[in-house]
């Protein structure tokens, strides 16, 4: 488990694999698909995720260059394995949201500890 919470941890990983996971997509698409992504940030992510054999890139000899970048095999292996997580985050959704409200405004967070519950990342839904 640690392995796969290594290779998609950070903020952007999982959203990337889910723009990734509608097929392939060029650099400006996927940033503008993740709103707040700086050019930085999302270069080195995705830098990883190749490195990690989970994206590919693929640059076409064209004037202007074109690079395009995909899901490898072991990329839609490893979205499968995620798709439990996303039924998940489906299921309970508006009750985390509902969590969030009244954690703001007690102060508390989903697990009545010091982590503010506005923290908890809940994606987009399908």
């Amino acid at each position: 488990m640690s392995l796969a919470v290594e290779i998609v941890g950070g903020k952007w990983k999982l959203n990337m694999m889910w723009v990734l996971d509608q097929g392939p997509r060029r650099f400006g698409e996927i940033r503008r698909l993740l709103e707040g992504i700086s050019e930085k940030v999302l270069t080195e992510q995705l830098r990883q995720l190749e490195q990690d054999g989970i994206v590919s890139r693929t640059v076409y000899a064209e004037i202007p260059p074109r690079v395009e970048y995909e899901l490898t095999e072991l990329g839609w292996e490893l979205a499968g394995a995620l798709k439990p997580l996303e039924d998940w985050g489906d299921t309970v959704r508006e009750r985390i949201l509902r969590k969030q409200g009244a954690g703001e405004r007690s102060g508390e967070g989903l697990d009545g500890g010091d982590r503010p519950v506005r923290d908890l990342e809940v994606g987009p839904a399908r």
